[in-house]
Protein backbone atom coordinates (compact mmCIF):
# COMPACT_ATOMS: atom_id res chain seq x y z
CA UNK A 1 0.00 0.00 0.00
CA UNK A 2 1.22 3.50 -0.87
CA UNK A 3 0.71 6.53 1.36
CA UNK A 4 0.02 10.17 0.58
CA UNK A 5 -0.18 13.35 2.63
CA UNK A 6 -3.01 15.84 1.91
CA UNK A 7 -2.62 19.49 2.94
CA UNK A 8 -4.32 22.81 2.36
CA UNK A 9 -2.04 25.42 0.82
CA UNK A 10 -2.30 27.91 3.66
CA UNK A 11 0.50 30.46 3.91
CA UNK A 12 3.34 30.29 4.46
CA UNK A 13 3.97 27.98 1.52
CA UNK A 14 7.32 27.09 3.09
CA UNK A 15 5.42 25.23 5.84
CA UNK A 16 3.59 23.14 3.23
CA UNK A 17 6.91 22.31 1.57
CA UNK A 18 8.43 21.45 4.94
CA UNK A 19 5.62 19.05 5.83
CA UNK A 20 5.88 17.34 2.46
CA UNK A 21 9.63 16.88 2.95
CA UNK A 22 8.94 15.42 6.38
CA UNK A 23 6.36 13.10 4.84
CA UNK A 24 8.80 11.82 2.21
CA UNK A 25 11.39 11.10 4.91
CA UNK A 26 8.72 9.05 6.67
CA UNK A 27 7.89 6.91 3.64
CA UNK A 28 5.01 8.86 2.05
CA UNK A 29 5.21 8.65 -1.73
CA UNK A 30 2.47 11.14 -2.69
CA UNK A 31 1.95 14.78 -1.78
CA UNK A 32 -1.57 16.09 -2.37
CA UNK A 33 -3.16 19.50 -1.78
CA UNK A 34 -6.58 21.08 -2.00
CA UNK A 35 -7.15 23.30 -5.07
CA UNK A 36 -9.47 26.26 -4.53
CA UNK A 37 -7.97 29.52 -5.73
CA UNK A 38 -10.01 31.84 -3.49
CA UNK A 39 -9.66 29.88 -0.26
CA UNK A 40 -5.98 28.91 -0.48
CA UNK A 41 -2.75 29.77 -2.25
CA UNK A 42 -2.10 28.51 -5.79
CA UNK A 43 -0.99 24.87 -5.48
CA UNK A 44 0.88 24.51 -8.77
CA UNK A 45 3.37 27.18 -7.73
CA UNK A 46 3.94 25.29 -4.50
CA UNK A 47 4.26 21.92 -6.30
CA UNK A 48 7.34 23.24 -8.05
CA UNK A 49 9.00 23.88 -4.68
CA UNK A 50 7.89 20.52 -3.27
CA UNK A 51 9.32 18.72 -6.29
CA UNK A 52 12.56 20.69 -6.01
CA UNK A 53 12.98 19.77 -2.34
CA UNK A 54 12.01 16.10 -2.57
CA UNK A 55 13.53 13.29 -4.59
CA UNK A 56 10.77 10.81 -5.48
CA UNK A 57 7.48 12.23 -4.23
CA UNK A 58 4.62 12.47 -6.73
CA UNK A 59 2.46 15.58 -6.31
CA UNK A 60 -0.99 16.65 -7.43
CA UNK A 61 -4.31 18.25 -6.49
CA UNK A 62 -7.01 16.51 -4.48
CA UNK A 63 -8.77 17.73 -6.48
CA UNK A 64 -8.74 20.20 -9.35
CA UNK A 65 -11.69 20.65 -11.72
CA UNK A 66 -12.38 21.48 -15.39
CA UNK A 67 -13.82 24.95 -14.69
CA UNK A 68 -11.29 27.17 -12.94
CA UNK A 69 -8.54 26.82 -15.57
CA UNK A 70 -8.74 26.20 -19.29
CA UNK A 71 -7.82 22.63 -20.12
CA UNK A 72 -4.74 23.46 -22.16
CA UNK A 73 -3.41 25.56 -19.28
CA UNK A 74 -3.95 22.70 -16.82
CA UNK A 75 -2.25 20.24 -19.16
CA UNK A 76 0.66 22.59 -19.87
CA UNK A 77 1.20 23.22 -16.16
CA UNK A 78 1.41 19.51 -15.38
CA UNK A 79 3.59 18.88 -18.43
CA UNK A 80 5.98 21.67 -17.44
CA UNK A 81 6.41 20.24 -13.94
CA UNK A 82 6.96 16.79 -15.43
CA UNK A 83 9.56 18.12 -17.85
CA UNK A 84 11.39 19.86 -15.02
CA UNK A 85 11.23 17.05 -12.45
CA UNK A 86 10.63 13.82 -14.35
CA UNK A 87 6.96 12.76 -14.56
CA UNK A 88 6.25 13.16 -10.85
CA UNK A 89 2.72 14.55 -11.03
CA UNK A 90 -0.78 13.09 -10.88
CA UNK A 91 -3.98 14.92 -11.77
CA UNK A 92 -6.69 14.40 -9.16
CA UNK A 93 -9.89 15.86 -10.60
CA UNK A 94 -13.59 16.16 -9.85
CA UNK A 95 -16.64 18.25 -10.70
CA UNK A 96 -15.49 21.16 -8.52
CA UNK A 97 -17.04 21.88 -5.13
CA UNK A 98 -15.42 24.68 -3.13
CA UNK A 99 -13.45 26.11 -6.07
CA UNK A 100 -16.57 26.63 -8.16
CA UNK A 101 -19.14 27.48 -5.50
CA UNK A 102 -16.97 30.05 -3.73
CA UNK A 103 -16.65 31.82 -7.09
CA UNK A 104 -20.43 31.76 -7.57
CA UNK A 105 -20.45 29.01 -10.18
CA UNK A 106 -22.06 25.58 -10.24
CA UNK A 107 -19.92 22.43 -10.25
CA UNK A 108 -19.13 21.08 -13.70
CA UNK A 109 -21.32 18.45 -15.32
CA UNK A 110 -20.06 14.89 -15.52
CA UNK A 111 -20.09 15.13 -19.31
CA UNK A 112 -17.73 18.10 -19.17
CA UNK A 113 -15.55 16.37 -16.59
CA UNK A 114 -15.26 13.26 -18.74
CA UNK A 115 -14.27 15.29 -21.78
CA UNK A 116 -11.74 17.30 -19.77
CA UNK A 117 -10.04 14.17 -18.42
CA UNK A 118 -9.37 12.91 -21.93
CA UNK A 119 -8.16 16.28 -23.20
CA UNK A 120 -5.88 17.06 -20.26
CA UNK A 121 -4.27 13.61 -20.36
CA UNK A 122 -3.75 13.72 -24.13
CA UNK A 123 -2.24 17.20 -24.16
CA UNK A 124 0.00 16.57 -21.13
CA UNK A 125 1.31 13.38 -22.75
CA UNK A 126 2.05 15.09 -26.06
CA UNK A 127 -0.96 14.00 -28.12
CA UNK A 128 -3.33 16.17 -30.10
CA UNK A 129 -6.74 16.93 -28.58
CA UNK A 130 -9.88 18.87 -29.45
CA UNK A 131 -10.40 21.94 -27.22
CA UNK A 132 -13.58 23.86 -27.98
CA UNK A 133 -13.47 22.76 -31.61
CA UNK A 134 -9.79 23.58 -32.05
CA UNK A 135 -7.19 20.86 -32.53
CA UNK A 136 -4.30 21.55 -30.17
CA UNK A 137 -1.02 19.88 -29.26
CA UNK A 138 1.83 20.90 -26.95
CA UNK A 139 4.76 20.43 -29.38
CA UNK A 140 7.45 20.60 -26.70
CA UNK A 141 6.15 17.65 -24.64
CA UNK A 142 8.46 14.63 -24.84
CA UNK A 143 7.74 11.37 -23.02
CA UNK A 144 5.14 13.02 -20.82
CA UNK A 145 3.03 10.93 -18.45
CA UNK A 146 -0.01 12.16 -16.50
CA UNK A 147 -2.29 9.72 -14.66
CA UNK A 148 -5.82 11.08 -14.15
CA UNK A 149 -7.47 10.09 -10.86
CA UNK A 150 -11.12 11.01 -10.43
CA UNK A 151 -12.94 11.73 -7.17
CA UNK A 152 -16.50 10.41 -7.02
CA UNK A 153 -19.37 9.36 -4.73
CA UNK A 154 -22.59 9.03 -6.75
CA UNK A 155 -23.47 6.21 -9.16
CA UNK A 156 -22.99 8.18 -12.39
CA UNK A 157 -19.69 9.62 -11.20
CA UNK A 158 -18.47 6.19 -10.10
CA UNK A 159 -19.36 4.85 -13.54
CA UNK A 160 -17.42 7.66 -15.23
CA UNK A 161 -14.38 6.94 -13.04
CA UNK A 162 -14.51 3.31 -14.12
CA UNK A 163 -14.87 4.22 -17.78
CA UNK A 164 -12.16 6.88 -18.08
CA UNK A 165 -9.95 7.41 -15.03
CA UNK A 166 -6.56 5.88 -14.26
CA UNK A 167 -7.36 6.07 -10.56
CA UNK A 168 -10.37 6.48 -8.26
CA UNK A 169 -10.27 8.81 -5.23
CA UNK A 170 -12.74 8.05 -2.44
CA UNK A 171 -12.81 10.70 0.25
CA UNK A 172 -13.83 8.58 3.24
CA UNK A 173 -12.38 5.50 4.93
CA UNK A 174 -15.44 3.46 5.83
CA UNK A 175 -14.85 -0.17 4.77
CA UNK A 176 -18.53 -0.85 3.96
CA UNK A 177 -18.83 2.15 1.66
CA UNK A 178 -15.37 1.57 0.21
CA UNK A 179 -16.32 -1.96 -0.82
CA UNK A 180 -19.59 -0.74 -2.38
CA UNK A 181 -17.93 2.04 -4.37
CA UNK A 182 -14.86 0.10 -5.48
CA UNK A 183 -17.15 -2.62 -6.86
CA UNK A 184 -19.15 0.02 -8.76
CA UNK A 185 -16.01 1.53 -10.30
CA UNK A 186 -14.58 -1.83 -11.29
CA UNK A 187 -17.87 -3.01 -12.79
CA UNK A 188 -18.02 0.14 -14.91
CA UNK A 189 -14.45 -0.46 -16.04
CA UNK A 190 -15.25 -4.03 -17.05
CA UNK A 191 -18.40 -2.92 -18.86
CA UNK A 192 -16.28 -0.42 -20.80
CA UNK A 193 -13.86 -3.14 -21.85
CA UNK A 194 -11.12 -2.03 -19.48
CA UNK A 195 -9.12 -4.11 -17.03
CA UNK A 196 -10.71 -3.29 -13.62
CA UNK A 197 -7.44 -4.07 -11.85
CA UNK A 198 -5.69 -1.32 -13.83
CA UNK A 199 -7.52 1.41 -11.88
CA UNK A 200 -5.61 2.62 -8.82
CA UNK A 201 -7.83 2.91 -5.74
CA UNK A 202 -7.03 5.76 -3.35
CA UNK A 203 -8.88 6.28 -0.06
CA UNK A 204 -8.40 9.72 1.50
CA UNK A 205 -9.42 10.65 5.05
CA UNK A 206 -8.16 12.38 8.20
CA UNK A 207 -5.92 10.31 10.45
CA UNK A 208 -5.29 11.31 14.06
CA UNK A 209 -2.91 9.18 16.11
CA UNK A 210 -3.38 9.15 19.90
CA UNK A 211 -5.29 7.72 22.83
CA UNK A 212 -7.60 10.70 23.46
CA UNK A 213 -10.44 9.62 21.18
CA UNK A 214 -12.76 12.49 22.16
CA UNK A 215 -10.14 15.07 21.17
CA UNK A 216 -9.32 13.22 17.95
CA UNK A 217 -13.00 13.22 16.99
CA UNK A 218 -13.30 16.97 17.52
CA UNK A 219 -10.21 17.57 15.41
CA UNK A 220 -11.61 15.49 12.53
CA UNK A 221 -15.35 16.21 12.73
CA UNK A 222 -14.97 18.78 9.93
CA UNK A 223 -14.48 15.89 7.50
CA UNK A 224 -18.00 14.56 8.06
CA UNK A 225 -19.28 18.02 7.20
CA UNK A 226 -17.22 18.16 4.03
CA UNK A 227 -18.42 14.73 2.90
CA UNK A 228 -21.96 15.67 3.92
CA UNK A 229 -21.83 18.58 1.50
CA UNK A 230 -21.27 16.15 -1.37
CA UNK A 231 -23.88 13.74 -0.02
CA UNK A 232 -26.45 16.54 0.06
CA UNK A 233 -25.89 16.99 -3.68
CA UNK A 234 -26.53 13.29 -4.22
CA UNK A 235 -29.73 13.34 -2.17
CA UNK A 236 -31.04 16.33 -4.11
CA UNK A 237 -30.26 14.55 -7.37
CA UNK A 238 -31.35 10.99 -6.63
CA UNK A 239 -33.64 11.24 -3.61
CA UNK A 240 -33.14 10.06 -0.05
CA UNK A 241 -34.28 6.46 -0.56
CA UNK A 242 -33.50 5.94 -4.23
CA UNK A 243 -31.41 2.85 -3.67
CA UNK A 244 -28.73 4.40 -5.88
CA UNK A 245 -26.79 5.81 -2.91
CA UNK A 246 -26.23 3.71 0.25
CA UNK A 247 -28.32 4.85 3.19
CA UNK A 248 -25.22 4.42 5.34
CA UNK A 249 -23.94 7.48 3.50
CA UNK A 250 -27.12 9.57 3.42
CA UNK A 251 -28.75 8.98 6.80
CA UNK A 252 -26.52 11.25 8.87
CA UNK A 253 -27.09 14.44 6.85
CA UNK A 254 -30.75 14.79 7.88
CA UNK A 255 -29.75 17.29 10.58
CA UNK A 256 -27.51 19.27 8.21
CA UNK A 257 -28.50 22.96 8.06
CA UNK A 258 -26.09 24.45 5.56
CA UNK A 259 -22.43 24.91 4.72
CA UNK A 260 -20.10 27.92 4.84
CA UNK A 261 -17.09 27.44 2.59
CA UNK A 262 -15.02 29.96 4.54
CA UNK A 263 -14.54 27.12 7.08
CA UNK A 264 -14.06 24.38 4.46
CA UNK A 265 -11.72 21.67 5.72
CA UNK A 266 -11.09 23.46 9.03
CA UNK A 267 -11.18 22.04 12.54
CA UNK A 268 -13.17 25.08 13.69
CA UNK A 269 -15.93 24.55 11.11
CA UNK A 270 -19.21 25.48 12.87
CA UNK A 271 -21.30 23.63 10.26
CA UNK A 272 -20.31 20.17 11.47
CA UNK A 273 -22.22 19.92 14.76
CA UNK A 274 -24.69 17.60 13.01
CA UNK A 275 -21.95 15.00 12.39
CA UNK A 276 -22.26 12.21 15.01
CA UNK A 277 -19.30 10.45 16.60
CA UNK A 278 -20.20 7.26 14.74
CA UNK A 279 -19.65 8.95 11.37
CA UNK A 280 -16.33 10.44 12.47
CA UNK A 281 -15.18 7.00 13.58
CA UNK A 282 -16.35 5.37 10.36
CA UNK A 283 -15.01 7.96 7.92
CA UNK A 284 -11.67 8.70 9.64
CA UNK A 285 -8.77 6.80 11.22
CA UNK A 286 -8.49 7.53 14.94
CA UNK A 287 -6.75 6.03 17.95
CA UNK A 288 -3.38 4.40 18.64
CA UNK A 289 -1.20 3.19 15.75
CA UNK A 290 -2.53 -0.37 15.88
CA UNK A 291 -6.09 0.87 15.27
CA UNK A 292 -4.86 2.59 12.10
CA UNK A 293 -2.97 -0.51 11.00
CA UNK A 294 -6.01 -2.74 11.50
CA UNK A 295 -8.33 -0.47 9.52
CA UNK A 296 -5.83 0.01 6.72
CA UNK A 297 -5.33 -3.74 6.41
CA UNK A 298 -9.10 -4.12 6.05
CA UNK A 299 -9.12 -1.45 3.34
CA UNK A 300 -6.21 -3.09 1.57
CA UNK A 301 -8.17 -6.34 1.45
CA UNK A 302 -10.92 -4.43 -0.37
CA UNK A 303 -8.47 -3.40 -3.08
CA UNK A 304 -7.26 -0.02 -1.79
CA UNK A 305 -3.82 0.81 -3.23
CA UNK A 306 -3.15 4.09 -1.45
CA UNK A 307 -4.21 5.80 1.75
CA UNK A 308 -3.97 9.60 1.58
CA UNK A 309 -3.85 11.17 5.04
CA UNK A 310 -5.66 14.48 5.51
CA UNK A 311 -3.58 16.40 8.05
CA UNK A 312 -5.91 19.28 8.87
CA UNK A 313 -5.69 19.08 12.66
CA UNK A 314 -3.46 20.09 15.56
CA UNK A 315 -1.04 17.14 15.37
CA UNK A 316 0.21 17.10 11.79
CA UNK A 317 3.86 16.38 12.53
CA UNK A 318 2.96 13.74 15.11
CA UNK A 319 0.69 11.94 12.65
CA UNK A 320 3.31 12.01 9.89
CA UNK A 321 5.98 10.66 12.23
CA UNK A 322 3.73 7.98 13.77
CA UNK A 323 2.82 6.74 10.31
CA UNK A 324 6.46 6.70 9.27
CA UNK A 325 7.63 4.88 12.36
CA UNK A 326 4.80 2.37 12.93
CA UNK A 327 1.96 2.38 10.40
CA UNK A 328 3.66 2.47 7.00
CA UNK A 329 6.19 -0.29 7.86
CA UNK A 330 3.31 -2.55 8.88
CA UNK A 331 1.52 -2.07 5.53
CA UNK A 332 4.51 -2.34 3.19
Amino acid sequence: MDFGLVLQTDPPASAVVGLMRRAERNGFRYGWTFDSAVLWQEPFVIYSRILEHTTKMTVGPMVTNPGTRTWEVTASTFATLNDMYGNRTVCGIGRGDSAMRVAGRKPNTLARLGEAMDVIRDLAEGREADVDGQRLRLPWVKNGKLPIWMAAYGPKALALAGEKADGFILQLADPFLTEWMVKAVRKAAADAGRDPASITICVAAPAYVGDDLAHAREQCRWFGGMVGNHVADLVSRYGEHSGLVPEALTEYIKARQGYDYSHHGRTDNPDTAFVPDEIVDRFCLLGPPQAHIDKLKALRELGVDQFALYAMHDAREAAIDAYGQQVIPALR
